[in-house]
């Protein structure tokens, strides 16, 4: 009998991802998830059984029969009181986290793995295209939808190399052991799960510890490693650093420039300089991301000619930096970010490009415990918008934190204007803003699923 898989949150990024792979191995995969997306949609075109409803009764009779050939697959945000989670617990079937089964794909796979609180998503895509589509090939398990695959999932079985996500989250990065590692970020994030910032880069400690004998660190510069750097020279490991456009990192761009909307860039590498290189997405932060992503294609063996095809190919990623509408009128940016830096980094960038234009943004804090640890993060970086409508806090796994609303960042901000308003009430209050110039929503929570209302009442200004 073939191998069954059950998903217990299969609607998720790495849950799907993980879906798609034994599915492609020819294993039969259900899942549930507990609201239908566009996302689950795709799944079950592909040939997935997905239902939305917690019942035992859901579970499918041949799961319950096959409880030996089973592996039920469980994302964190599956909370413990979940009536299927607690059938297969107390009728012993054999439960994996999402992160121990993508450490088993990898076991036996030249990894390359990138990590950081903010920046991984996209520096992992960029990677996943930049060596998949080289001599080198790639498979790849992604936290976005690359443009590129339209999946986030990629699949060469001709190659080795393997290209994923690293997450801090529930330390979920302590079951990979790479043979190159790039860590972007180690800001205090996930404090709910670490408790102090100290120990979220103590966390990161241990996995760059896990790279192999011979392997890779790539980081960005400023971050330090200098506690374990005597541990990563008794194993072999060669550091290098990263940086958009500091002359002290091993990569970074030596010249940036803009023509007909798109970057031209020259990257500095220890390996030689790389110039006429056009990468078509905004932002700067993109093109730090790609210093990362290019560092970890060049030591894996990239050739120059594939670098710079690559990178002229790009299409970037879903919810990173993505522009919806760009005309005379009215500019729309749809982003994930849902932590302070990544918001500060964001309308930042977006300030850069659009010089003179009033910036409006809509934030979608996500977590309780998130929202509580860093109201005045939050506070300071949404205070460089023009105007901010905030929404409630989208709490995913969590209850809520008597006394913590989106109220504790919104006292805080200082903008010109701002205003809550509720996600549902979200397209009226921006019908009555005759004034928009670039609107910006961000957050990881539902945010997503109004984007393409918002954009078609942006087309419309």
């Amino acid at each position: 009998m073939d191998r069954m898989y059950y998903f217990l949150g299969i609607g998720g990024i790495g849950m799907s991802a993980l879906a798609r792979y034994f599915k492609l191995q020819g294993a039969t995969v259900y899942g549930y998830d507990r609201t239908p997306s566009e996302l689950t949609q795709t799944l079950e075109s592909e040939g997935m059984m997905v239902h939305y409803v917690d019942s035992v009764d859901e579970i499918p009779a041949e799961i319950k029969a096959a409880k030996e050939n089973t592996i039920v697959v469980v994302t964190p945000a599956i909370p413990k009181d979940n009536l299927e989670y607690n059938y297969f617990v107390t009728n012993g079937f054999t439960i994996l986290k999402r992160a121990q089964v993508l450490g088993l794909i990898c076991r036996d796979k030249k990894t390359v793995a990138i990590a950081g609180t903010h920046g991984k998503t996209s520096t992992t895509t960029f990677t996943s295209h930049l060596l998949h589509n080289s001599h080198c090939g790639a498979s790849a398990f992604l936290g976005g939808i690359s443009k590129n695959f339209n999946s986030n999932f990629v699949f060469d079985d001709s190659s080795d190399l393997i290209a994923v996500e690293a997450d801090e989250f529930d330390r979920s990065f302590h079951n990979l052991y790479p043979s190159t590692a790039v860590v972007t970020a180690m800001d205090a994030d996930h404090l709910d799960i670490y408790g102090t910032h100290k120990a979220v880069i103590e966390s990161f400690y241990l996995f760059v510890r896990q790279i192999e004998n011979g392997g890779t660190l790539i980081h960005k510069i400023g971050l330090d490693f200098s506690p374990i750097a005597q541990e990563l020279a008794q194993h072999n490991v060669t550091v290098y650093s990263y940086s958009l456009d500091n002359p002290n990192a091993d990569f970074y761009m030596r010249s940036i420039e803009i023509r007909d909307n798109a970057f031209v860039l020259t990257l500095h590498t220890p390996f030689g300089d790389f110039s006429g290189l056009q990468f078509a997405l905004p932002g700067k932060t993109n093109v730090e991301n790609l210093v990362a992503a290019s560092a970890a294609s060049l030591v894996n063996g990239l050739t120059a000619d594939e670098l710079k095809s690559g990178i002229a190919s790009l299409k970037g990623v879903v919810r990173r930096f993505d522009v919806h509408v760009a005309t005379p009128k009215c500019v729309y940016i749809d982003d994930y970010a849902h932590h302070p830096a990544e918001l500060k980094a964001c309308i930042e960038s977006i300030r850069e490009m659009y010089v003179g234009k009033k910036l409006t943004g809509v934030f979608q804090p996500h977590l309780y415990t998130r929202t509580r640890d860093f109201a005045e993060e939050f506070a300071h970086s949404l205070s460089l918008l023009d105007e901010l409508i905030l929404l409630d806090i989208y709490p995913a796994r969590e209850l809520p934190i008597p006394g913590i609303t989106s109220k504790v960042i919104f006292d805080k901000v200082t903008c010109a204007k701002k205003e809550m308003c509720k996600k549902e009430d979200l397209l009226e209050v921006l019908k009555q803003k005759n004034n928009i110039e670039v609107l910006i929503t961000m957050g990881a929570g539902n945010i997503d699923r109004l984007v393409p209302q918002v954009a078609e009442l942006m087309k419309k200004r």
